[in-house]
């Protein structure tokens, strides 16, 4: 494999969600008010910016939405942004500190809203609806879909499932205390982690969860599940992009470099991985031609 990294923002700006859409990588910056795309050329050329005239919006997680723009979480403002293909850009409220966000299988957006253990459905043309979650103080963080919506309540211990109408079923963890942050759904199940236990997990369909133990120390933040039914997880404690098999064996360890601080991270069509860097860049890894 080879490692490369894309200068993405200026000193202290934080590159923190990304996400690859028509080819393009974006990502936010959450200390900055700011998306960027990136350009993908050999000479790492710096990309395009989009100011939301908002330093503190928090712009944080993003997805490539249903109607060809991409989308994103402004934790710090309530608001939900789009930029659309020409470059245009929106927002619309989501009171309750909006974060995870992904495209439901309804064809809408789905986000957490973390202050009020809610969470919003939001059509493309920005109308609102919210759900709560039944978990006083639960603090839902990251959210995924299957033909359901499931999400992580980071204080509450638990994985939550939610049908498209609002009906939710939550599932305790094995581990106390564990912390789970970042959540995505594979072929077969859906793998989360939890960033105070130190471990990552898989929930199948029928509620029955696994849970497998990472390096100590590691605080694993965000997950992506891969098509071969294991995942990638950013390693934020030690600096690392990390791979599972689908047995949850951990098969690949990436050093990304000391004080890097990986967040968010994206899997490309060609099976690589964009991951964001709390230094300012993204990094690119790729598999080696054989």
């Amino acid at each position: 494999m080879s490692l490369a990294e894309f200068t993405a923002a200026g000193p202290n700006e934080g590159p923190y969600g990304v996400a690859v859409v028509d080819g393009a990588v974006w990502t936010t910056l959450v200390h900055a008010g700011v998306v960027a795309r990136l350009s993908r050329s050999a000479d790492r050329a710096p990309g395009d910016r989009f100011d939301l005239d908002a330093p503190g919006s928090r712009p944080s997680v993003i997805v490539p939405g249903p109607d060809g723009a991409v989308w994103f979480t402004r934790n710090g403002d309530d608001h939900l942004g789009r930029i659309d293909a020409e470059g245009n850009i929106s927002a619309f409220a989501a009171v309750g500190a909006p974060y995870g966000l992904c495209v439901g299988p309804d064809g809408a957006l789905w986000c957490t809203l973390m202050n009020t253990d809610q969470l919003a459905r939001i059509t493309v043309d920005g109308d609102v609806t919210t759900y709560p979650i039944g978990t006083s103080g639960g603090f839902p963080a990251m959210i995924t879909a299957t033909d359901e919506l499931w999400f992580t309540l980071n204080q509450g211990n638990a994985i939550g499932r939610m049908t498209t109408s609002g009906v939710v079923t939550t599932y305790p963890l094995p581990t106390a205390a564990a912390g789970p942050v970042g959540i995505s759904a594979g072929p077969d199940a859906v793998w989360f982690v939890e960033i105070l236990a130190d471990q990552a997990g898989r929930i199948a369909a029928d509620g029955t969860i696994e849970e497998f133990p990472l390096p100590e120390g590691s605080k694993p933040h965000a997950v992506v599940a891969t098509d071969d039914g294991g995942c990638w997880i950013t390693l934020w404690g030690t600096h690392t992009l990390a791979q599972l098999d689908a047995d949850g064996n951990l098969i690949t360890q990436v050093p990304l470099g000391d004080g890097s601080e990986p967040h968010g991270l994206a899997v490309d069509a060609d099976g690589s991985v964009w991951v964001a860097l709390e230094t300012g860049a993204l990094a690119h890894l790729q598999r080696t031609p054989v």
